[in-house]
């Protein structure tokens, strides 16, 4: 049965993949993302701003729904959810990580691009992998096919995904959301403008509405 958060990010259908380098900024942006009606985030640990930033947000806006990507080790998990990150997201499949995850109750979506690595998320009784790179593996073609034995698999596409390809991906039954950081580019972050992550989120936000909600 799938948890809650994992719900939630199938009702939301995209999750905003953030690169920050100054945690200073991290209020501007998720304010701009709830202002869109995409009250979510991943903040990735590509950066030494990760964790502050993490901890910023769900001090000042709890009503964010925020989770830590590029998830690399055990000790990224205890930083992230001592900061308040509600789910993992990983580039690709750690059994370590994952386990950790499992045996403490934290949601967790691992990367995989191959049949071997859904094998390894259903002996776990995963319900959601991370497609990743998307379109670098072979984008959505490539996912039907590898998915068609794992009836039970859901996948959540990030790498490549932008507004023009994100519609084509949703509209597979088995993606339960993509992933994407076109809305919240580190440069667009960087220059403080949130003007624009606001109008872009706005804009993928609105698509997933008039296609699917």
């Amino acid at each position: 049965m799938m948890n809650e958060i994992l719900e939630k990010i199938g009702a939301l259908r995209l999750v905003p993949v953030v690169k920050i380098e100054n945690s200073e900024d991290a209020a501007s942006l998720g304010r701009a993302l709830l202002e869109a009606g995409l009250p979510i985030a991943e903040i990735t640990f590509r950066t030494a701003a990760a964790e502050a930033a993490i901890r910023a947000l769900t001090a000042k806006l709890p009503e964010l729904l925020i989770g830590a990507g590029t998830v690399l080790s055990v000790d990224q998990v205890k930083l992230a959810v001592d900061a308040g990150a509600r789910f993992m997201v990983a580039p690709g499949f750690n059994p370590t990580v994952v386990d950790y995850c499992i045996d403490h109750n934290i949601c967790v979506v691992p990367g995989v691009n191959n049949p071997s690595q859904i094998e390894r998320a259903l002996a776990r009784k995963l319900d959601v992998v991370k497609f990743f790179p998307a379109e670098a593996s072979g984008g959505l073609p490539f996912l039907k096919a590898v998915a068609a034995p794992y009836s039970d698999m859901l996948f959540l596409p990030t790498g490549g995904i932008n507004l023009k390809n994100l519609m084509t991906y949703l509209s597979f039954p088995r993606v339960i959301a993509c992933g994407g950081s076109w809305m919240v580019e580190a440069d667009l972050i960087a220059a403080g403008n949130f003007t624009q992550i606001k109008k872009l989120a706005q804009e993928a936000v609105a698509d997933i509405k008039e296609k699917f909600i």
